[in-house]
């Protein structure tokens, strides 16, 4: 079942399971804010088991593109596009949100994004990225990261 986020009321629902769940809805409230006052757009997430294709889109560039395997279980799913940029996102239950960026009309644009929850250890299979630390209202300390994806996706 989707859920639209908001960003004024924060709410764990769908993320309940993970261990760092309230900075996780946090970190998922400030993607939300920025979607709504960037874009004007509704971020809204489904759960992982009904997005399978999005799971797996966004496994197969890590693994091409870093061989980054993941071994945590993800909860939440977000897939659209906002002007000329398609983001997929995941929200896994060890407190990371990743999304992947990408222009649709330019192949030079694309990105993948790292944000680790407050409270959350760096996973093993993201130790060799450098994290910059963010301080955000809803979700606390964040640290990101992010990578140039060189490969061609279709999404």
């Amino acid at each position: 079942m989707a859920y639209a986020v908001d960003f004024k009321k924060v709410s764990s629902i769908g993320l309940e399971s993970s261990p760092v769940a309230a900075a996780l809805a946090g970190l998922r409230a400030n993607e939300a804010r920025y979607f709504s006052n960037k874009y004007g757009h509704a971020f809204t997430t489904v759960p992982a088991a009904e997005s399978r294709e999005t799971v797996d889109l966004v496994a197969r560039i890590l693994k091409d593109e870093r061989k980054i395997e993941l071994s945590a279980k993800p909860l939440e799913t977000a897939r659209f596009q906002v002007a000329n940029i398609r983001f997929a996102y995941v929200f896994y239950e060890d407190g990371l949100g990743l999304n992947v960026m990408w222009t649709v009309d330019d192949p030079s644009r694309r990105a993948v994004g790292l944000k680790l929850s407050e409270g959350m250890e760096i996973p093993a299979a993201l130790s060799k990225f450098k994290f910059a630390r963010q301080k955000s209202a809803l979700a606390g300390i964040v640290r990101g990261s992010f990578f140039v994806v060189k490969g061609d996706y279709p999404v």
